[in-house]
């Protein structure tokens, strides 16, 4: 599916979160992820060993990629399945190879590759006055259907709270009032970082 042009709104700046991880800590899992796509487009499967502790403990997470400013790939886990490190090199490789609106990454791509992770805290239930742009990612779920967007989103296409709603009805496949109707809405926060921002 190619992406639609559009004229970008202008970019709001989001709050400032805590951060859990350590810029070394950052690097690592950025690492693992670039190798992990690096072996998976070489036809390898690398393994990695628990890098520490804190870094081999479930959560979600979803590895973005971008290359030239555009995505070329998005792909996570929403729930804590599996150990931090594991589901960053699992992700890795979905999002570079098996992104169905992508074709899979090629070798001569990877060095213009940009890696972004978005590590999530767990849901909860949110009454929908409370969301905060910038700091929230929502899931919409109704009748079998489930819509995810990662908190960076609104921000990035600066939408207000309401529209923020309404496409992650869209992404679920609903009608975009839905969220005012009987759809249950969750909310989760997430440690945003990429290779250029690592070491902040």
């Amino acid at each position: 599916m190619s992406p639609q042009p559009e004229i970008a709104p202008p970019a709001l700046e989001p709050p400032q979160l805590p951060q859990e991880f350590a810029a070394s800590e950052r690097q690592i899992l950025l690492s693992i992820a670039r190798r992990a796509i690096f072996s998976a487009v070489r036809g390898e499967k690398p393994v990695f060993a628990p890098p520490s502790p804190h870094l081999s403990r479930p959560r979600g997470v979803f590895t973005t990629l971008h290359r030239a400013g555009d995505l070329r790939g998005c792909v996570g886990y929403v729930l804590p399945i599996f150990p931090l490190y594991h589901a960053v090199a699992e992700t890795a490789v979905a999002a570079a190879t098996n992104d169905l609106r992508f074709t899979p990454v090629m070798l001569h791509e990877l060095p213009g590759l940009q890696i972004e992770l978005s590590v999530l805290s767990r849901m909860q239930p949110i009454d929908p006055d409370r969301i905060e742009i910038g700091k929230h990612g929502l899931v919409v779920s109704f009748a079998g259907h489930r819509g995810l967007l990662l908190p960076q989103v609104p921000v990035e296409r600066g939408w207000d709270r309401e529209t923020f709603l309404a496409q992650t009805c869209c992404k679920a496949g609903l009608n975009p009032d839905v969220w005012r109707h009987g759809a249950m809405v969750e909310a989760f926060t997430a440690e945003v970082f990429g290779e250029q921002s690592a070491a902040n």
